[in-house]
């Protein structure tokens, strides 16, 4: 079984990011859920991004790293949304990492090292049309450079425009994709590699 660090979204650490981690842990996986947002949550994802816009982007990525540290090496890294920074960095930077889940994000691998490391499979789940994900020049692009730089990674799309669709306490929740994003997700956790 896996032991995962799952990063939440820029709402915060919600009922559903905490009803995903225990669905993990109902598979026999062992789930930390950092809360980079000192125990605030936000009802729209406006809220949210203001949130960590003032705190700032870096403080709260940093406390998602600090979490991490005392944690055994033989980890997957998790995020959705704003989680996906923490999740990338050290999936990209730590040894040992078994696994990076990323969750409607994707950000560009040379923010954190040169290149993704071969040792290390990766997917990436993210609606189509997502208005925060779908765009080339952002997190589609670097979603698909990952591809192009690896065989160590896979993409997922999904029909639709939600952003955070895998958290079933948003309105944003689609319970078909989201459904299927958790298959993948326990397939991925029970072998260890692509699935």
């Amino acid at each position: 079984m896996a032991e995962v660090v799952l990063y939440h979204h820029a709402q915060g650490l919600t009922d559903g990011v905490r009803a995903f981690a225990d669905e993990l842990r109902q598979a026999g996986h062992t789930v930390h859920t950092p809360d980079m947002y000192e125990g605030q949550t936000f009802d729209t994802l406006d809220e949210g991004l203001a949130y960590a816009r003032s705190t700032g982007f870096e403080v709260v990525k940093d406390r998602g790293i600090a979490a991490a540290e005392g944690l055994p090496d033989a980890l997957v890294f998790a995020g959705f949304s704003l989680g996906g920074m923490p999740a990338q960095q050290l999936a990209q930077t730590r040894p040992g990492v078994r696994g990076a889940l990323l969750f409607h994000s994707c950000i560009p691998v040379s923010e954190f090292s040169e290149s993704w490391p071969e040792s290390v499979p990766v997917q990436i789940h993210a609606m189509e049309a997502d208005p925060f994900f779908a765009e080339e020049d952002g997190d589609l692009g670097a979603a698909r450079a990952l591809l192009a730089s690896t065989d160590q990674a896979e993409l997922f799309l999904y029909p639709g425009n939600e952003h955070l669709f895998a958290d079933s306490s948003l309105p944003a929740y689609e319970k078909e994709a989201a459904a299927l994003l958790m298959r993948r997700t326990l397939d991925f956790l029970a072998t260890g590699r692509r699935a």
